[in-house]
């Protein structure tokens, strides 16, 4: 690895400081402009002063005004004048894209999400008959039939919400179910989906369940399975017991 070598200060261009704020005042309004704020050597006969910046907006912000020498010249000229912020300016948080920002719930009534063209989680669903030489015949029964999805979930996209679903609240690890004493694998209120994921999910249909609507696991488990049932409610009479007579003690009844 080379070492760098840092650059030589420049005595003309370090004692350029009224030279450099003449230049700022020729740019600015001198309200504008506070006290001097030190320089920094940028490379060899480069040198940028700073002045504390007083513009209204522009807490601790500085400008910085960059003199330069050429080889063998005495005299100094500016560069570039520019406003930046200083180490303690307040900024803006750094910009971050729509597709990092959009969260899980952030979705409401009248929003669009796109998807890429190359998002994982989808795959072309015509990709068969693409490669069949009568491709259009194909395309039209399928659309006929109501199956023309245009893309369909990959095995990237089923993985990723098969772990989604399975650590989240409607999975095995659930505190609800880990206080449940039957699993939904078991419960009849568990209507199992189709595809890749229907070996190991379902919808819960139960309207009692904190589950229902939602995709559970089958070995998820809550307190409104199917086979929960009241003690004594099946073959047995629920009629109140017969009543317990006194033959001991007595009351005193006020004779008419």
């Amino acid at each position: 690895m080379t070492p760098t070598t840092r650059a030589r200060p420049d005595a003309a261009c370090v004692a350029a400081v009224d030279t450099a704020r003449e230049a700022l005042l020729a740019v600015v309004g001198s309200d504008e402009i506070g006290d001097y704020a030190g320089h920094d050597v940028e490379g060899e006969r480069l040198v940028t002063h700073y002045f504390a910046s007083t513009r209204r907006g522009y807490l601790s912000w500085r400008w910085s005004v960059t003199v330069t020498r050429a080889s063998r010249q005495k005299s100094v000229t500016v560069d570039e004048i520019v406003l930046l912020p200083g180490p303690d300016a307040v900024l803006a948080p750094r910009w971050v894209p729509w597709r990092e920002r959009v969260q899980p719930g952030d979705m409401g009534p009248g929003f669009l999400l796109p998807t890429e063209a190359d998002d994982p989680r989808l795959a072309p669903g015509y990709t068969a008959a693409d490669e069949a030489p009568d491709d259009e015949a194909v395309r039209s029964v399928v659309d006929e039939l109501g199956l023309g999805r245009e893309r369909v979930l990959s095995p990237v996209g089923r993985d990723e919400a098969a772990e989604r679903w399975y650590n989240g609240s409607h999975g095995p690890q659930a505190p609800i179910a880990q206080s449940a004493l039957d699993r939904c694998s078991t419960c009849g209120f568990v209507v199992k989906v189709t595809g890749g994921l229907g070996s190991l999910f379902g919808v819960c249909t139960n309207e009692f369940s904190p589950s229902d609507g939602r995709v559970v696991s089958f070995d998820h488990g809550c307190g409104a399975h199917s086979q929960v049932s009241v003690p004594g409610a099946q073959g047995e009479d629920l009629r109140l017991p017969e009543p317990v007579l006194d033959t001991l003690g007595y009351d005193d009844v006020e004779r008419f």
